[in-house]
């Protein structure tokens, strides 16, 4: 089959980048191996499951009960239980950062609790720097003396028949592992990476080689130049999402219930406009240097700080929640949770997959703009 012109010239330009691609040795590290360091970091080495929390107690009541309260405590996941000799020592490891909360039994505890007084209580004291850890600390306390007052009401002899049974079930991420939605978020930063970054120095390195004088002389169309530059990297991007899945789901267990078809839509729609960004900066700038610092603020910080990734899009101010709509990340974050976690939800993928769409049409028809073939 005989190519035309056109297509015989878009194939040398291609040929050329895929040249380019494999004699950088950072284009191989950022789709080959940063992907499987970020995800494990991600999915590992942070760890947001309020588990194995350190805790103090101090037990002045020898009492029977008392002593079954403190095994109630021990018996708990999520304590790490150290005793303490005084509530001066505790509270001053507490406001040191070593212990993330105290737990008191005062002395008159049992005595309290068989004269049948409501001033049978224990003290807990919370580090208050961390709201969230110590929200989990009270609520984790406060089971564990429901449960330590069901068992003291079935060894009594009088159970107490609940008002109302509240059974609680997650519906998504059922398990509350953090790593489930860390996982799917990072893999959005990861392709805003090889996107964005990698595809802002591809026409400013020209420039600054002095080969784009060259490729201005021949016949090469603003449309053929811009191709070859998308396709490359869009075949690499989408290798980097493969091996992102194969480290997420056969190497971490994450599972994934979605579909296959979708996570490709998806993810070519998001490098169209992660590309499209990069190519714009690189065509602006011409520098290397100011591309890559212009795609670092402009592609990987909106990627990790307005996509929901780690902040909920929710609590951020209004200002700031409009500004994360044109966050293509955001879309990418969301849509890879839910194919994870849940599967296939078309009013999440649908939106996301509208967006992903305007937004690729507008990055990618901004630096067609933006590229002209005169050497001003």
């Amino acid at each position: 089959m005989r190519l035309t012109p056109p297509l015989r010239r878009l194939v040398a330009l291609c040929r050329k980048e895929f040249y380019q691609i494999v004699r950088d040795p950072s284009s191989i590290l950022m789709a080959f191996i940063l992907p499987v360091v970020f995800l494990f970091v991600m999915g590992y080495a942070i760890n947001l499951d309020a588990e194995h929390l350190r805790i103090g107690l101090l037990r002045e009541d020898p009492g029977p009960a008392a002593v079954r309260f403190e095994q109630t405590l021990r018996g708990s996941r999520a304590f790490q239980i150290h005793p303490g000799t005084s509530r001066e020592n505790l509270v001053t490891d507490l406001s040191e950062g070593r212990l993330r909360g105290v737990i008191i039994i005062p002395s008159h505890f049992s005595k309290r609790l068989a004269e049948g007084s409501s001033e049978a209580v224990v003290q807990v004291l919370t580090d208050g720097s961390e709201p969230n850890t110590a929200a989990f600390v009270g609520a984790y306390v406060q089971g564990a003396w429901e449960s330590w007052q069901q068992g003291l009401s079935r060894d009594q002899g009088r159970p107490q028949p609940p008002g109302l049974e509240v059974r609680t079930r997650s519906w998504f991420n059922p398990s509350s592992i953090s790593r489930n939605f860390l996982v799917p978020g990072s893999i959005a930063v990861v392709m805003t990476i090889i996107g964005a970054l990698l595809t802002s120095m591809v026409v400013a390195r020209e420039w600054e080689r002095g080969t784009m004088e060259a490729l201005l002389a021949t016949p090469v169309t603003r449309s053929e130049l811009l191709v070859s530059k998308i396709i490359p990297y869009y075949v690499l991007g989408m290798v980097a999402m493969v091996v992102c899945m194969i480290v997420a789901v056969f190497l971490m267990g994450m599972p994934f219930r979605g579909s296959l078809l979708v996570l490709f839509g998806i993810s070519t729609l998001f490098l169209g406009s992660a590309l499209g960004l990069g190519l714009f900066l690189s065509t602006a700038t011409r520098s290397q240097f100011n591309a890559a610092l212009a795609a670092l603020t402009a592609g990987f910080l909106p990627a990790l700080m307005l996509s929901g990734f780690v902040f909920e899009i929710s609590s951020m101010p209004a200002p700031i929640r409009i500004v994360t709509r044109v966050v293509s990340a955001r879309y990418l974050s969301s849509s890879l949770q839910t194919l994870f976690q849940v599967g296939n939800l078309a009013s999440i993928q649908g939106y996301a997959l509208l967006w992903l769409t305007l937004l690729t049409a507008f990055w990618i028809g901004l630096a067609a703009l933006k590229t002209r073939r005169t050497l001003d």
